[in-house]
């Protein structure tokens, strides 16, 4: 079976990867993919962009791309779209324009529900099946949608939780982002911050960066010690200090308290905060606030990302709160999604 796969981000083929644990040796991928998972049509390092500025800087490139994978489309089995709705809904258009018959599988949603909910209509009439992460996601869609929540992939990938927490903090791990604004925007904070901190600190880095894009986005790291490996750094942590994304859900999962923080360019958040209507940026707090009316940590955005705010709020941290109620959140997940993912694509 071969299988027509656009994961253009990070996370998305770190769920991709787990996925394919699960499938026969049989199913091939060809598309937009981690080069590890086979024989992908682009590097995906070009693909690394950051907020609606960047998008529009590289518009003609991306128009490029998505007419390639339309044409690759034509001779594969089905197709199987993760996240990046920007890029993957308006492919699944032209797909089932061109190819009615051809089946569109998407794993990790478009958001629709927190913002642009008359997509909500046009992916329940495009998409052929489609797995939600999130147990509250299909309470938005029609009720003959073909949606179901399969599960959350986190939960395939994450084998350690904490139980109990150290009462005094010895290890704090700091992880500003995978992209390079992310990382350039938090890191003056984080070491201003580290100054007034007691603690070993741990810094996270994307694997695929280079020596020389470490010492031009981190500087001087001599005070940390480095990790590569999210999942045994939040574990073995005390506390953390991250980024938004998937690594703040890792965190609420694993059971270490943190504080996200998040700083995006001015004409980027001015946009987003005019189209997404939600209460709070982090996945955990949208899991925990569906089922709990608070959130689960504390977030602060823009002009509040200071080294008093995150400081002040460390002091004050309930982390024994904190850890019952990560251990709720895993409860409400239930299981990894994989498995059932698997079974929908190879189903005949």
């Amino acid at each position: 079976m071969k299988i027509l796969v656009s994961a253009l981000e990070h996370s998305a083929n770190v769920h991709l990867k787990s996925l394919k644990q699960e499938l026969s040796d049989e199913v091939e991928f060809v598309g937009i993919f981690d080069e590890s998972l086979g024989k992908p049509i682009i590097d995906l390092r070009s693909l690394a962009i950051m907020g609606f500025v960047d998008v529009l800087k590289k518009i003609r490139f991306f128009f490029k791309l998505n007419d390639k994978m339309l044409a690759l489309s034509k001779n594969v089995d089905k197709v199987l779209l993760i996240d990046s709705s920007g890029f993957n809904l308006p492919l699944a258009k032209k797909i089932k324009k061109k190819y009615p018959n051809k089946e569109i599988i998407y794993y990790i949603l478009p958001q629709a529900w927190a913002w642009k909910k008359k997509r909500i209509p046009i992916l329940a009439k495009t998409i052929d099946k489609l797995c939600s992460i999130l147990p509250f996601e299909p309470n938005y869609y029609p009720r003959n949608a073909p949606i179901e929540y399969v599960g959350h992939p986190l939960l395939d990938q994450i084998t350690k939780f904490k139980e109990t927490l150290n009462p005094k903090v010895k290890s704090i791990v700091f992880m500003p982002g995978s992209r390079k604004g992310e990382i350039t925007n938090l890191m003056p904070v984080f070491k201003e911050l580290l100054r007034s901190l007691h603690g070993n600190p741990t810094i996270v880095i994307p694997k695929h960066f280079s020596k020389k894009e470490i010492n031009e986005l981190y500087g001087d790291l001599s005070t940390f010690t480095i990790s590569h490996e999210p999942h045994d750094a939040l574990y073995n942590a005390d506390f953390a200090f991250i980024c938004s994304g998937t690594a703040t859900l890792e965190a609420a999962l694993i059971g270490v308290p943190f504080i996200l923080s998040y700083i995006a360019k001015p004409l980027d958040y001015f946009i987003a905060s005019k189209l997404v209507k939600l209460d709070y940026i982090g996945l955990g707090n949208i899991m925990f606030s569906q089922y709990k009316n608070e959130p689960l940590h504390p977030e602060f955005i823009q002009k509040d990302v200071t080294v008093q705010n995150l400081l002040k709020a460390y002091n004050s941290y309930e982390k024994e709160k904190f850890l019952e109620n990560s251990k709720s959140l895993r409860e409400y997940l239930h299981h990894g999604s994989s498995k059932r993912v698997a079974q929908i694509i190879e189903k005949a």
